[in-house]
């Protein structure tokens, strides 16, 4: 795949020093990867590496607009995503993923491929239920409205407990049991 060769980060030659690397993140970049998370988008993605003798830490920011189907009308409307994520890739004897932002790679690695990384973290970026801007402002009010306690208000516990006689027996032989 050509389109993924854009996304490689040469280390062969680099200093240790920062390098910076700037991609574009358009309907080809989603293309690439078998999903059905994103309908495209016009993103961009800064990519700062701190190169060291030790490890690899790189900065990636990316800006832009995705374009989602909206779970409630099918839609499609624009999502903007605006984040920030770090990427640590250490040296080592093998190549492992040690933490989901953490990678160790081996000392001959010539280069690092990091779309399937940009990718990931514009994926968490996007709400689990994607929701068209017009019915934002009506579930966040119903939310509002979803209260659940399971601890009694002060009022309602002296008045359950003035209601006793009215209990269904079946109740009290219960309360009963677990008292022994």
């Amino acid at each position: 795949m050509k389109k993924l060769k854009e996304f490689d980060v040469n280390l062969v030659g680099l200093k240790d020093k920062k390098h910076e690397y700037d991609f574009v993140l358009d309907n080809g970049f989603f293309q690439i990867f078998e999903q059905n998370l994103v309908n495209g988008g016009q993103l961009t993605a800064h990519v700062e590496m701190d190169k060291s003798p030790l490890l690899l830490n790189f900065d990636i920011t990316i800006k832009g607009v995705v374009n989602l189907t909206c779970d409630r009308s099918l839609e499609n409307f624009d999502y903007p995503v605006d984040l920030n994520q770090n990427l640590l890739i250490k040296y080592g004897d093998e190549e492992l993923e040690l933490d989901e932002n953490v990678l160790q790679i081996t000392h001959n690695a010539q280069k690092i491929n990091i779309a399937q990384h940009l990718f990931d973290y514009i994926g968490l970026a996007i709400p689990m239920k994607k929701l068209h801007p017009r019915f934002a402002a009506d579930e966040a009010e119903e939310g509002d409205l979803l209260i659940y306690s399971t601890a009694p208000e002060s009022g309602q516990a002296e008045t359950e407990a003035g209601n006793e006689e009215n209990n269904d027996p079946r109740w009290d032989i219960l309360k009963n049991l677990s008292k022994n």
